[in-house]
């Protein structure tokens, strides 16, 4: 998406960050949540490396269809698990709008700068983007308002042992959260 320098910096630290999290989260003891946390740190890697700034490094023509491919991937894996549990639907449309950013930064042509107003003409915002950004936006919107109530309801007196640092859900929220904040940046960059 390369966006502008201290936005795409921004952006990297934000989904690394939430990567090295969700790595963590893997150590959990529970196994549907080491699978989810697996894809969301792929998701929040893949996106920290696609926000990396274009003046600091740009990456070579293959490395787009690389990143396709191995969301087109994760993207499989996704449809395969939601046939268990609804949830891994969020996955396939995160791993989609992956691919489709990789397709776009693969067909923008290097003279237009990969990344900054490519392949759109004068007609606005694809509908393809629009409908992700939708998307991602009431994701957004959803996650948070259903936050707020974990969280405040975490520190109540005569509540359930605190579960361990990994197991905690307003933390897989927050970060799934983060994500999506990130992927709304990265479509409007697009």
């Amino acid at each position: 998406m390369h966006g502008p320098g201290s936005s795409g910096w921004l952006l990297v630290v934000l989904c690394a960050a939430t990567g090295a999290y969700c790595l963590l989260r893997m150590r959990s003891g529970v196994e549907e949540q080491r699978r989810a946390a697996g894809g969301e740190a792929l998701m929040g890697f893949g996106m920290a490396a696609m926000a990396v700034p274009a003046a600091v490094f740009t990456p070579p023509a293959w490395a787009w269809p690389v990143y396709a491919a191995v969301f087109g991937a994760a993207g499989l894996h996704a449809l395969w698990a939601a046939r268990t549990r609804a949830h891994h639907l969020h996955h396939l449309v995160g791993a989609g709008a992956m691919v489709y950013m990789a397709l776009t930064m693969a067909a923008a042509s290097p003279a237009q700068g990969a990344g900054h107003g490519h392949g759109h003409g004068g007609s606005g915002i694809p509908v393809l983007t629009g409908l992700l950004l939708l998307y991602f936006v009431g994701y957004v919107l959803l996650t948070g308002a259903r936050l707020v109530p974990v969280a405040a309801m975490a520190g109540t007196p005569g509540s359930a042992p605190a579960a361990g640092w990994g197991d905690r859900p307003e933390l897989a929220r927050a970060c799934r959260l983060s994500m999506a904040i990130a992927m709304v940046a990265m479509l409007l960059i697009m």
